[in-house]
């Protein structure tokens, strides 16, 4: 590399960002992997992949538009892109992770659709990761479309010769289309030899042997001379154990005929076969049982042991019926019984509240009549339409077990919640919400501190009361603000107190109406380094205007008093300022103004408490080249400002707390230099004429 190289190459490194990689000077194209390596930021572990537009989706910023830029220029563009929403990038690294292209592949292969493969791979593997070419494809036509432009090329030459060059180079959104070969037709057919064999062997269908219905193998067979009506039968396969063999069809030579196959076989009559003709059409219809029907048949449905038709007699009751039956299966529904009337009405029995001795009246069984035993719903069913909506309450949000269940009037809120396996970890229990149904379709929504009854304030007759066709959500606690603020839209404004200022984790926060203020701050990781908790403030919202009171909490820290401490409910606010506030949030008239040669001259807050001491010792102390003995307090009155000289030399050598000037909020305190004592003024002219003598003398000699 010459000199002008060299220097070249170090003014592009100067150039760019801190922390880009420069490699190659390939252009960016759709599909390439791009690399962004950000220390502390967990959403750039994974490289992204540019689309088809030529865009960078990245997080907090969208898209980023690097289509046709280099790789150098890509990585400026991201940092540029970057620094818009993130502040350090000290450690940000850009490159290309993988050179790939986007393809789509369409037409007759297995899967056709867009493909994402390395840059240097061709058509033989664009194919094959589109699933391989179906039966039937056009290997010599197939085409290549670029930018509204088509080629087409012969794949079938490259699979007689292996010539890589009988193949186009591809490029990213290249569309590779497949055509179908003529010579399939119209209708696209999958060919499986198996079930062509299982449908028999005919090739003539206007000679073959047609056998269908309730045998193993339907199908067209061909004719053979001399072949019976059994040999066709065995041909499909025999015949199933639902077959009404008494009355097999048989149609020869468009004349239809009964054939009596158990007859046949009972007598061996050959006399009894008939003789078969080219197109002959066999069909062995289904056995149909006896249909039971009377004037005292009553039907027996769903999950008993013996299901059907039964005839009664005028002293059968219920459990008669229900006995005669087999009575319930284990997975039969006891509570939810239908006895169907001949006129069409519907009467609900629970058989398990009977046993129970809950309900004492069985339901009249008369001739006609039809007991329905319904399935048992499996709680790992997936399909909950086997429970009607206006028998089934929901449960939704955070428990174990969220679902559709079957309700009951015996059961309670405590028992649903634990059928549904109870509140999660991270279930805001106090705030539990039931939608109940009213009767002009409208709904009343009825909050439940589900703390309250566990901690014994409520009585089990103090539970919301529950009906078919409500609804219970155990809504989530929020996140954690600090990790996801994103979570705060789940959480209303109403059910929030508002942390802001110097605490270790100002958010969002959900709490119970009687948790105590310092759980509230405590959360919030509390007041860190900086906060000034003498001056807390609190925004209260509840009322019709907002209302602002103040918290001294060093003072609770030193008294313990808790009548300090204010009562905070969801929707106010808590501020925590911070110790070095601008002067301008501070008015003139509540604090001190220290001056002159102290270590931090500025303003101060005051109290009663406070000495010019104190004062003195919060800014700082003097310096060492100040006047300790002409210290000026200026003392703002009612109707004139006065000032005061206060001697800090001999204060410290007597300790007379009486020589103190006295402090109030709005007064100045000024510490002069030395070079305002009335000592340095005479040295200072005694050295000017010094000095002048001196020059003076030096004059005359010369």
């Amino acid at each position: 590399m010459n000199n002008n190289a060299k220097c070249l190459w170090l003014m592009l490194c100067l150039m760019l960002p801190s922390g880009i990689v420069l490699a190659g000077s390939e252009l960016i194209q759709s599909g390439y992997q791009i690399q962004i390596v950000m220390p502390g930021e967990p959403s750039f572990t994974q490289p992204f992949e540019v689309d088809r537009a030529g865009r960078l989706q990245l997080p907090e910023v969208g898209a980023v538009p690097v289509a046709e830029l280099d790789e150098v220029q890509m990585a400026q563009a991201v940092t540029q892109a970057l620094s818009l929403a993130y502040r350090d990038l000290s450690g940000l690294k850009v490159y290309v992770a993988a050179e790939r292209i986007r393809i789509q592949v369409m037409g007759y292969v297995q899967t056709p659709g867009e493909i994402t493969m390395e840059v240097d791979a061709g058509v033989q593997i664009a194919l094959q990761q589109a699933g391989g070419l179906r039966p039937g494809a056009q290997l010599d036509r197939m085409q290549l479309r670029r930018a509204g432009e088509q080629q087409v090329f012969d794949y079938k030459q490259y699979l007689d010769s292996g010539d890589l060059n009988a193949l186009p180079k591809l490029k990213s959104l290249d569309t590779i289309f497949v055509p179908a070969s003529s010579k399939i037709g119209n209708v696209a057919t999958v060919f499986d030899p198996v079930a062509l064999n299982d449908k028999g062997d005919a090739a003539e269908t206007r000679t073959a042997i047609k056998v269908f219905g309730e045998v193993f193998k339907p199908g067209s067979f061909s004719f053979r001379q001399n072949a019976s009506l059994v040999d066709m039968l065995m041909r499909a396969g025999g015949v199933t154990r639902y077959a009404s063999v008494e009355q097999v069809r048989v149609i020869i030579d468009g004349q239809p005929m009964l054939f009596n196959l158990t007859q046949y076989l009972d007598t061996g009559n050959e006399a009894l076969m008939p003789q078969l003709q080219p197109g002959t059409t066999i069909f062995v219809p289904k056995q149909q049982e006896e249909i039971k029907a009377g004037a005292n048949t009553v039907y027996v449905m769903g999950e008993v042991f013996k299901p059907g038709a039964y005839e009664g007699h005028n002293d059968a009751g219920f459990l008669d019926v229900l006995a005669n039956a087999g009575g319930p299966t284990r997975f039969a529904e006891t509570r939810q019984i239908r006895v169907i009337r001949q006129g069409g009405d519907i009467e609900a029995f629970d058989l398990l509240a009977y046993t129970e001795g809950i309900n004492a009246n069985l339901p009249q069984i008369a001739a006609g009549d039809a007991i329905f035993v319904p399935e048992k719903t499996d709680l790992n069913e997936k399909s909950w339409t086997k429970v009607a909506p206006n028998r089934a309450v929901q449960v939704m949000g955070e428990v174990n077990r969220p679902g559709r269940f079957e309700w009951s009037d015996e059961m309670s809120l405590m028992d649903l919640l634990a059928h549904a396996g109870g509140p999660k970890r991270n279930a805001d229990t106090a705030n539990i919400q039931i939608v109940i149904a009213l009767e002009d379709g409208k709904t009343d929504t009825v909050r439940f501190n589900l703390n309250h009854f566990l901690s014994g304030k409520m009585v089990r007759e103090q539970l919301p009361a529950i009906a078919a066709g409500s609804l219970v959500m155990v809504p989530e606690l929020p996140d954690d603000p600090s990790d996801n603020k994103s979570q705060w839209v789940r959480q209303a404004s109403d059910d929030s107190i508002y942390v802001f200022g110097q605490v270790g984790a100002p958010g969002r926060y959900r709490f119970d109406p009687e948790m105590h203020f310092l759980d509230i701050l405590a959360a919030a990781d509390g007041p860190n380094g900086n906060a000034d908790i003498s001056n807390v403030r609190i925004s209260h919202r509840n009322g019709k205007r907002a209302k602002i009171s103040k918290l001294d909490l060093g003072l609770y820290f030193e008294t313990g008093d808790e009548n300090l401490l204010p009562n905070v409910i969801p929707g106010d606010s808590i501020y925590i300022p911070e110790k070095d506030r601008p002067w301008l949030a501070e008015s003139k008239e509540s604090t001190v103004r220290v001056l002159g040669a102290v270590g931090k001259p500025g303003r101060y807050r005051f109290n009663d408490d406070m000495t010019l001491l104190d004062l003195l010792a919060e800014a700082g102390g003097i310096n060492d080249n100040s006047y300790p003995e002409k210290i000026t307090v200026v003392n703002l009155s009612c109707c004139r400002d006065q000032a005061r000289s206060f001697d800090l030399l001999a204060f410290s050598q007597t300790g007379n707390f009486a020589m103190l000037p006295v402090l109030r909020a709005g007064d100045t305190v000024y510490v002069p230099s030395e070079k305002d004592s009335d000592w340095f003024k005479a040295r200072q002219g005694l050295e000017d004429i010094f000095r002048v003598v001196s020059i003076s003398a030096l004059l005359g000699f010369i």
